[in-house]
């Protein structure tokens, strides 16, 4: 499975490629960031983004997106940037037909380091060490992205599988009690259809 992971963000928006093998064996095949003036117009800064992502999306065929979720910070403009550079790209994706899950901070925090507290630092370096880097990715938004790939990667079987069971559960109890209900609903019948049939006792 390749996996796309996108760091979204106006200035700076990180996008990265892995690769899933046996177990939790991943490998990078591609990163970047993709940086747009602050003193464009929105509008351009957007396309932009929308374009370097299409070209990523051609030229590496992912098979799914990770984009962190947007919050709301601090600085009401930059979480509305974000928000609207994560929007781009996944608009690029739906037009591919390519899925797009959103993966929180924390969340891949802990999924890479084994803290969702964990800072940049700590999230750069256990890429680094998990992918088997020569060098950490500069800047952050490229191990960021990187990190959404590799949380993807991990957590998706284990969530599809999870997924999967809880589906099945449901459809067999749903089967199940469909069954019972049938059941009495025949005994019922056929309960009452013996007492239509029933000769009569009373003595004329």
């Amino acid at each position: 499975m390749r996996v796309m992971g996108v760091d979204p963000g106006l200035t700076r928006c990180g996008m990265a490629l892995v690769e899933t093998g046996k177990g939790r064996d991943v490998v990078a095949l591609d990163v970047d960031v993709v940086r747009t003036p602050s003193d464009e117009r929105l509008e351009l800064r957007l396309k932009s983004i929308f374009e370097a992502a299409c070209e990523w999306m051609d030229v590496h065929q992912p098979d799914i997106l990770a984009i962190e979720r947007v919050f709301a910070q601090n600085q009401r403009s930059t979480a509305m940037g974000t928000a609207q550079a994560a929007g781009v790209v996944a608009l690029a994706a739906s037009y591919r037909s390519i899925p797009v899950d959103f993966r929180t901070p924390s969340e891949v925090k802990a999924a890479i380091t084994g803290n969702g507290r964990a800072d940049k630092k700590q999230v750069t370096t256990m890429v680094t060490r998990i992918l088997g880097l020569q060098k950490p990715p500069q800047p952050a938004d490229a191990a960021d992205a990187l990190a959404l790939a590799v949380c993807h990667a991990w957590r998706a079987p284990a969530e599809s599988l999870t997924a999967s069971h809880a589906g099945t559960g449901q459809g067999t109890l749903s089967g199940y009690e469909a069954k019972v209900a049938a059941a009495l609903s025949q005994r019922t019948d056929a309960g009452e259809s013996a007492v239509r049939q029933r000769p009569s006792n009373k003595i004329r």
